[in-house]
């Protein structure tokens, strides 16, 4: 039930900045070509970059969504950081693009050419991709930080990054239009000056798809937790070979339990039992934990007990 509503939500806020983008592309485009404007198609490319992702998001997180079966042991998670890990990467080159017409574009103007004065179209085109852009951000970063989706926040700061776009644009486009024909280069400059900043968010959301991919461990406070809420269970001693890391938006924990050797293997599967249900209780539902029993021995070679009882 909790995974079906994560995923219908995640459906929603999706189609919802889908729908919102299709539309943009098409005033973005009609505005910048009507309006002369450099900064306005970059914009709208960065925009149709923005659909193209959230296209990714629908068909990765079904997947992502679907059961452990024959194949995927562990699920099908990664699939989910694979979706962000796209995203990333479009944003990269989308930004790479923008900032290479920018610089042919200021090049041009160097050279002594002229380009055209951008329209008030194009301005009113910025204007509203700004206020859109940010209301759809905030209403996707609060559904992937809720159920704890990679990819939704992944898409939500491409909208983010669009409507800072937008802010560059409106700037460049505004200095450009009141400022006279000398100051019309503020319009690629503009694209430039959002282009860098598009590339640091996907270097950004790209650092750490490649960590999980590459198999890095939790961070160190959240295996100290882990340690923690194990070694709070009555029985037991000590927690060692702890081996943790992401598998899409679950948890995968594997450790050494120590114990009491003189435990009956029904006692020692129950207190393991234990460890496992306060784990999930804590990373959710979904975290895949593997728990190895050790005995505790003394000195003398017989087994004793270290632990509250």
């Amino acid at each position: 039930m909790e995974q079906e509503e994560r995923k219908k939500a995640i459906y929603n806020v999706t189609w919802v900045g889908s729908l919102v983008n299709f539309l943009l592309v098409i005033f973005k485009f009609m505005a910048g070509i009507i309006g002369h404007s450099a900064a306005m198609i970059a914009d709208a490319v960065h925009s149709l970059s923005d659909f193209a992702t959230d296209i990714v998001v629908l068909v990765f997180v079904r997947i992502s969504n679907k059961p452990q079966d024959k194949s995927h042991d562990y699920g099908h998670g990664k699939y989910e950081t694979l979706a962000t890990a796209i995203i990333g990467a479009i944003l990269f080159i989308v930004g790479a693009g923008i900032c290479w017409n920018g610089l042919m574009t200021v090049k041009t103007v160097w050279n002594g050419d002229t380009i055209p004065a951008p329209g008030p179209l194009a301005l009113w085109a910025a204007i509203i991709s700004i206020i859109s852009k940010e209301l759809i951000y905030r209403y996707t970063i609060y559904i992937g930080k809720k159920y704890k989706s990679a990819a939704v926040v992944a898409n939500a700061w491409h909208h983010r990054s669009d409507a800072l776009s937008s802010i560059g644009t409106a700037v460049g486009i505004g200095g450009a239009i009141w400022l006279g024909e000398q100051w019309r280069i503020l319009d690629p400059l503009a694209a430039i000056a959002v282009s860098f900043f598009i590339m640091k968010v996907s270097v950004d959301l790209l650092k750490p798809c490649i960590e999980e991919l590459t198999e890095k461990s939790l961070p160190e406070e959240t295996e100290e937790e882990i340690c923690q809420i194990a070694e709070s269970t009555p029985g037991v001693s000590e927690i060692h070979n702890l081996c943790t890391r992401r598998i899409g938006n679950c948890y995968a924990i594997e450790m050494h339990v120590r114990m009491d050797g003189r435990l009956t293997l029904y006692e020692a599967h129950d207190k393991a039992s234990v460890i496992e249900q306060k784990l999930k209780e804590a990373y959710g539902a979904e975290t895949h934990i593997s728990i190895h029993v050790e005995p505790v021995k003394s000195p003398e070679g017989t087994y004793d007990i270290h632990q509250q009882q």
